[in-house]
Order: structure tokens, then C-alpha cells, then sequence
């Protein structure tokens, strides 16, 4: 009985320590600023998938000319995608479709993108794309900016 408990405590433990270093990580990259909620769906073909498959849900930060892309169910301190402004090619625009409703949070804007070849979907709020395409569109001179 004596052990059970001690097992059961232990466990519920890990559990709290385990939430604390989420929302630490989280508090961590959002120390700096220029946050948003972004979930990303990487390698996608050129027709929607509107199955609701492959998006992961996360959070990106503004650092420079790039943008990290950071896991959200992750304990990893180091971004999981660095997207180039140079290379972002904005190709579409659409609204979230049938399954994929779900997988996303409410509100969501799809964007279409391509980066160094490789095409992604990028799903955020009206007030991140607002802020993403004037980002995109604020390039240095000299850099080539595709926004759709």
C-alpha cells in the first residue's frame, strides 16, 4: 500500500515538473517578443489537403531576416524549422477546410508558401498574417519579396 502510494505520488510529480518546463520553454521564447501562435504543415503538395493531417501546432519568433518556428510539445530550447525571408514565396491564401478546421485553432488563416524549394502551409490568426506580410514586405532593399 506504502508503495503505491509513494509510485502514484512520484508519477503525479513528474506529471507537474513535466507542465512546469512546458509553460518555462514557452515563457523562454516569448521573453524576447515578436511571438505568434503558427501551426505549420511542412512538404505539402500543390492541392490543399484539407484532411486535417500533418499540421503541428507551435509557436514562431521574429529574429532578424528569419523566423524560428518553435514545436509547441517540445522540451527542445532550439527552434525546430528557420525560415529565410529572402526565400519565402507567399503562393496562396485560403480558409481552413473541412477536417482541417479542427486541427487548427479557431479563426485561422492558411497560407500557402514555398521555402528553398520545399512547399509549407503556414496556419494563423488575421493579426499574425497582417503582421507576417508586412514582415515579408519590409525586406532591406535589394532582397526579392513574393507575396501572392
Amino acid at each position: 500500500m506504502l508503495l503505491a502510494l509513494l509510485v502514484s505520488g512520484l508519477v503525479v510529480a513528474l506529471v507537474v515538473i513535466g507542465l512546469f518546463v512546458f509553460g518555462l520553454r514557452r515563457r523562454l521564447i516569448q521573453r524576447s517578443g515578436g511571438t505568434f501562435d503558427c501551426s505549420l504543415r511542412w512538404g505539402v503538395a500543390e492541392e490543399p489537403d484539407v484532411s486535417g493531417k500533418g499540421w503541428v501546432y507551435g509557436v514562431a519568433r521574429y529574429s532578424g531576416d528569419r523566423i524560428e518556428w518553435f514545436r509547441v510539445f517540445s522540451y527542445s530550447p532550439r527552434p525546430r524549422r528557420l525560415l529565410e525571408r529572402s526565400s519565402i514565396e507567399v503562393l496562396a491564401r485560403r480558409a481552413p477546410e473541412g477536417e482541417e478546421e479542427l486541427a487548427l485553432l479557431s479563426d485561422s488563416v492558411v497560407l500557402g508558401c514555398s521555402h528553398q524549394g520545399t512547399r509549407l502551409e503556414l496556419a494563423m490568426s488575421e493579426d499574425a498574417l497582417t503582421g507576417f506580410l508586412a514582415w515579408l514586405e519590409a525586406a532591406p532593399p535589394g532582397q526579392r519579396v513574393n507575396v501572392a
